[in-house]
């Protein structure tokens, strides 16, 4: 690199991780409005079938019935995510601090999204709005192997149903490096995304053949032993219609990336968002997820997938495996490679704790997961977390989790988040 572009090159300063962590706790709206207003048990059928879910517990209401919820509840993805879901709540007080918010402290330094922690704490029925807080909760200057320094950046998102019961959390880890583009295309040079013989295409199609959810047959806490292996699940080999069926569920996210006179008026909205493509034609850098030859420009071999599909593959494994008795209370998921069109993904898990859970909502029996997503060529991609609560013939049924920090109102899981993070 030239000398003056190294003395340009944007810089993680002492200055700027000040200035981002004053804003630690300051409300602030989502930039786009939610794909579901109301979300119904059409949107939940969709949200899950976007990631490959069949399960009739969250959208066929006779079979929603007979279970202990008495009605369908929405898929976990469905609460949280970048723009599913929620309404901003947000104060006078929070609207007279927006100037605070302007502009980045650390403009230009890369940013790439880690991982995502996730925890649930009651369920979301159908036909109910959804309200919303979101601000940064947590600003940690970390040393870097890869950078020499990293600033991890943790935002939360928290979410209440209509009459203000907690629903769920979600947080997300971006990491600032100064991270330069011509490592990261190094980084890939050597990717190979090899065709599929049609005998490794008939083992995935028999591992597809063979899943299926719990349902209604209980997992029972007594009946699970540390070691234990989760069923496993496949996703893939992706293709771009299964980018494009999960934009039909998930929604595009925080960008609102949309088509033709709206796509205009959100290139207004943010500019520096869109591109020329060949043809001249202002185009999203979101398309780097199904357009080859853009996401060569960025230096990867061809096209991939989000971060949270593969999330959201883990909730399936997860809500396949532990049946419709038991409540998914935490996630978290690390995005360690990129998975591409083409690659594929074996979804895994293992017991690895068996332990009781006291908080003001009582005793739960709890089982503590770890998981993965490997591809093809053995690589893990995105290793992850989970707790579940299971039913338990000694203990009796699943109780609902208590919110984080005890917290019983929306903002107070936000304040909770903060200080969370501010002993991370």
């Amino acid at each position: 690199m030239a000398p003056t572009d190294e003395k340009t090159r944007p810089r993680i300063t002492d200055e700027g991780v000040a200035a981002l962590r004053a804003r630690i706790g300051i409300a602030q709206p989502n930039p786009v409005p939610p794909h579901y207003l109301r979300p119904g048990t059409d949107a939940f059928r969709i949200a899950a079938r976007s990631y490959g879910d069949d399960n009739p517990l969250w959208c066929d209401p006779a079979y929603a019935e007979r279970s202990r919820w008495g009605r369908p509840i929405a898929p976990p993805p469905i609460v949280g995510g970048d723009s599913i879901v929620g309404e901003d709540v947000l104060t006078e007080a929070d609207l007279a601090r927006q100037h605070e918010l302007k502009g980045d402290p650390l403009r230009g330094v890369h940013a790439f999204y880690s991982a995502c922690e996730r925890e649930w704490w009651s369920p979301l029925y159908a036909d109910r709005a959804v309200l919303r807080r979101n601000a940064l909760v947590g600003v940690l200057d970390k040393p870097s192997e890869f950078s020499g320094r990293a600033v991890h950046e943790w935002n939360a998102n928290v979410f209440a149903d209509a009459d203000g019961t907690p629903l769920a959390g979600q947080y997300r880890l971006m990491i600032r490096t100064e991270r330069t583009e011509a490592r990261k295309r190094k980084k890939y040079d050597d990717v190979a995304i090899e065709p599929w013989t049609e005998e490794r295409i008939a083992e995935i199609d028999a591992a597809y053949a063979a899943e299926r959810p719990r349902g209604a047959e209980p997992r029972w806490f007594e009946d699970v032993d540390e070691g234990d292996a989760i069923t496993p699940i496949v996703k893939g080999p992706l293709t771009v219609t299964d980018i494009v069926c999960w934009h039909t569920g998930m929604g595009m996210g925080v960008y609102g990336v949309a088509p033709l006179r709206l796509g205009h008026h959100n290139r207004r909205r943010i500019p520096r968002f869109y591109h020329r493509d060949e043809q001249g034609v202002w185009d999203a850098m979101q398309r780097v997820h199904w357009d080859p030859e853009f996401a060569r420009r960025s230096g990867n071999p061809t096209t991939f997938d989000y971060g949270r599909m593969r999330e959201t593959w883990m909730i399936h494994a997860c809500t396949d495996w532990m049946g419709d008795d038991a409540w998914l209370w935490r996630l978290r998921v690390e995005f360690r490679q990129f998975n591409y069109i083409g690659d594929a993904q074996w979804i895994t898990g293992t017991v690895v704790r068996k332990h009781l859970v006291e908080d003001g909502n009582g005793v739960h029996a709890a089982v503590d997961l770890e998981l993965a997503a490997t591809n093809q060529r053995g690589q893990v991609t995105a290793p992850g977390t989970a707790t579940i609560l299971l039913p338990s013939r000694e203990h009796g049924p699943v109780t609902l989790p208590e919110p984080i920090g005890g917290a019983t109102t929306l903002d107070g899981t936000l304040q909770a988040s903060i200080a969370h993070f501010s002993r991370t």
